[in-house]
């Protein structure tokens, strides 16, 4: 038990909801040793904080007793959040003790929830794509947008990524669908209006065009990547290193090599759809070209993705790999 407890909560206050911490030093004191949060660096009013965005994200409703207040905090998994509280502050040494720990069982549990094998791409994609947004890369905002802000505790870190990832593949499902024009219910419908067997869409007359324009857009953002990016990138996509290998190579940290890979790949992203936005200008033989919707440069990620393997060997040259081509990584 903390101290400070009220043997009774007859004659005391209800915590203040707009301050549920304040003049609770004791007991802050000691979630704070038990938490373990000053191996990381992490301030005590930082650590403070967090707390108390967990308890205003839970403890809403009604008037909440002062011993409700300490039940609800030492039942906190308190070391999971001070190690995501850190990472969310950009603590490199909470970071990559958090991806020394981490990356293996999020491999798995990506693995599992796409019934792949942990060694497959699909499994590593999911699961590596989730660094970015843990470590406040996908919005290009920085560590304080980071997603573990939104884990305040309540289950284990472990439980919490899992249900990240599951929520995270759902969403690319979802995603993947948009451009559908029929529901299931209206699929069914239609089918009954229609004479039996396979019904065939008609090929997009504009398919090639859109994977041309992908491949344009992607060697002018490629061409405006800092050279240390393209080394990165080159290595791991076109040489087939792990990110340890990587690490030597360019004197970092593995997890330093993850996140400057993964902001690399976003900022690739985002510098294509950039491009494709803009339109091109004729140069070089190409013909002009207009801009295009956010509908139109979404068809030219899905169908560049689905008809053309983009060969990050022809686009970052460089050394030649020393083994077989199958190392190659496909974007």
């Amino acid at each position: 038990m903390a101290p400070n407890a009220p043997a009774h909560d007859g004659d005391a206050p209800p915590v203040d909801p707009a301050r549920p911490l304040a003049d609770r030093h004791s007991l802050t004191e000691w979630l704070y040793a038990q938490s373990q949060a000053g191996r990381w660096g992490l301030a005590r009013e930082r650590f403070v904080a967090t707390l108390e965005r967990s308890v205003k994200k839970r403890l809403t409703a009604g008037d909440v007793t002062p011993t409700q207040l300490e039940g609800y905090l030492t039942a906190l998994h308190l070391e999971d959040l001070a190690l995501a509280a850190s990472c969310a502050a950009g603590c490199e040494a909470a970071w990559e003790h958090f991806y020394a720990t981490y990356r293996s069982y999020l491999h798995t549990a990506a693995a599992a929830i796409l019934r792949r094998d942990p060694g497959s791409a699909e499994a590593c994609e999911l699961a590596d794509s989730l660094f970015a947004e843990l470590y406040g890369l996908a919005d290009g905002k920085g560590a304080e947008r980071s997603l573990f802000r939104y884990f305040h505790g309540r289950s284990s870190l472990k439980t919490w990524l899992r249900a990240v990832l599951a929520q995270r593949h759902i969403d690319s499902i979802r995603a993947g669908r948009r451009f559908e024009e029929l529901g299931e219910d209206d699929e069914v419908a239609a089918r009954e209006r229609t004479p039996s067997g396979p019904q065939l869409s008609p090929p997009d007359p504009h398919r090639q065009r859109y994977v041309t324009l992908f491949i344009r857009a992607l060697n002018a953002a490629l061409e405006q990547l800092e050279p240390q990016e393209k080394e990165r990138l080159r290595l791991y996509y076109a040489e087939g290193k792990t990110l340890a290998e990587i690490g030597k190579l360019l004197g970092e940290h593995e997890s330093s090599v993850s996140r400057h890979l993964e902001r690399a790949r976003q900022d690739l992203r985002k510098e294509v759809e950039s491009i494709l936005r803009r339109g091109f200008i004729a140069a070089n033989g190409s013909a002009a070209e207009p801009g295009l919707s956010d509908a139109e440069i979404a068809l030219c990620f899905e169908y560049s993705a689905a008809d053309t393997p983009i060969d990050l060997e022809k686009l970052l040259p460089g050394p030649r790999p020393q083994g077989p081509a199958a190392g190659k990584r496909p974007v």
